[in-house]
């Protein structure tokens, strides 16, 4: 399938490929190593966004007038994990707590200690400024982990600058440590891919050690698992997935036990945040209570699992992991507590293995570029009321990105079921001697291939929900 946005894209480097040229692909190794090199152009916008903030340290609503924002320095600033990896580990009173699940806390506590200690000029600001530098190194190989995974397991290798060109990665790639999550979980996806199921468990372990929204990326494996008869299989990695986080969770509780479970505890005790539809009663001046927020949002948990089990048990044709890994993730992004800016950098990689067409992503992007300037224009109207963006305006473009994101779904949903349609498959399972009839083949054949099936490729099909 041609992508029109790419076609247009190519004539700076002499238009399509012509009717003489080469047809051989370029082995993968080489599309990554190009699309690495490419991949200094979000990284490049993603720190140059920053500079006014680097000036001023960090500090002060013009960090949100500026839109430069980002948790990483902040974060260091304004709370204890400045003192270090040590501290963390040894816990106690004073112990340094991120707010963060326990792989991403231990990792934002090991770069503050690479940070250098007192002596600098200006002091706190200095450090600041290296904490985010050191950080800006370790978001960029994570992200060219990310492009490399893709690219490496990919049937089509340039599916991975959907990672290294995305102007998602741009906006949001250096306001958190979400891409730790990111690279965990691709790995994961990866590993499994490559019909390595014991590794595939302890890499989504430790995904959901750093970020939770693996666990939807290892039940739509798990959905798979079930239409094809490898549940077997699937329960190997599932075991070593939640032995991995155990052991993550159990040896920082040993150590520190609030930083081992705080993440979890502030989810359950916060309600509505920026970017969720639960909001907009609070920007209207009614609030919805705390308990009610949280129903809402493990209702949005429900209602992924089964619109992902619907995607993958009644589809005529076998939808990929990625297809109902990029759903469910979707759902539960806009149903969540909080939408946050940064999260949808969960969506980059799936993008990128859907081979989703570029106006798609772009669509999205777009919408995210408007969420991300009115977000902090929103926040930095609470002390200058006449100058920020009014709250109905927010809401707008904050719902705006929540349909973007559903434009995602429905696409991927439509490519996934329409691939084959259900007419052929009742045709196929009707007709005895089909394969003389015209278009009419052996459904294994006519399935595309799934990059990331592992060790269901090729299966056949044991369990099949159908509607009447």
């Amino acid at each position: 399938m041609v992508d029109p946005v790419v076609q247009a894209a190519s004539e700076v480097i002499g238009g399509p490929r012509g009717r003489y040229a080469s047809t051989r692909e370029l082995p993968w190794v080489k599309v990554a190593a190009v699309l690495s090199l490419l991949t200094a152009v979000p990284v490049g916008l993603g720190i140059l966004l920053r500079v006014p903030c680097l000036r001023t340290g960090f500090a002060g609503d013009g960090q949100f007038w500026s839109a430069c924002y980002s948790d990483l320095p902040n974060t260091f600033r304004d709370s204890t994990v400045k003192r270090g990896l040590s501290a963390f580990l040894q816990g106690g009173d004073g112990a340094p707590t991120t707010g963060q699940p326990p792989l991403t806390g231990l990792l934002q506590t090991a770069v503050a200690s690479l940070v250098p200690g007192d002596g600098l000029a200006n002091g706190l600001s200095t450090q600041v400024a290296w904490y985010f530098a050191i950080w800006s190194v370790v978001l960029t190989l994570l992200l060219l982990g990310v492009v490399w995974l893709v690219a490496s397991s990919a049937r089509m290798p340039f599916s991975a600058a959907h990672v290294a060109l995305s102007p998602v990665v741009a906006l949001a790639g250096f306001l958190s440590a979400d891409l730790l999550g990111v690279l965990l979980a691709s790995a994961g996806m990866w590993a499994w891919g490559r019909r390595r199921p014991a590794l595939a468990g302890v890499l989504f372990g430790l995904a959901i050690s750093a970020r939770s929204y693996p666990v939807l990326i290892l039940l739509a494996i798990g959905l798979l698992a079930l239409r094809s008869g490898h549940l077997r299989t699937f329960a190997h990695t599932a075991v070593r997935a939640l032995a991995t986080f155990g052991v993550v969770v159990a040896g920082l509780w040993v150590l520190n036990p609030e930083a081992a479970v705080s993440s979890y505890q502030a989810w359950a005790s916060t309600g509505a945040g920026y970017g969720s539809p639960w909001l907009l009663p609070q920007l209207a001046g009614h609030p919805l209570p705390t308990g009610a927020v949280t129903a809402l949002a493990v209702a949005g948990w429900l209602i992924a699992v089964l619109v992902g089990a619907v995607l993958a048990l009644s589809s005529a044709r076998r939808p990929t992991v990625a297809e109902v890994s990029l759903v469910m993730v979707a759902l539960v992004l806009v149903t969540g507590k909080a939408f946050t800016v940064q999260s949808s950098l969960w969506l980059v990689p799936l993008v990128a293995w859907c081979a989703l067409q570029w106006r798609d992503h772009l669509i999205w992007a777009g919408a995210e570029a408007l969420n991300f300037v009115a977000v902090w224009l929103n926040i930095a109207g609470i002390n200058t009321p006449d100058r920020g963006l009014p709250a109905a305006w927010y809401a707008f473009f904050s719902m705006l990105r929540v349909v973007a994101v559903l434009w995602l779904v429905v696409v991927v949903w439509l490519r996934a079921r329409d691939r084959w349609s259900s007419r052929d498959v009742t045709d196929v399972d009707e007709k005895s001697g089909a394969g003389d009839e015209v278009g009419a083949r052996d459904p294994l054949e006519l399935e595309d291939a799934d990059d990331l099936a592992g060790p269901m490729t090729g299966a056949a099909d044991r369990v099949i929900v159908r509607f009447s």
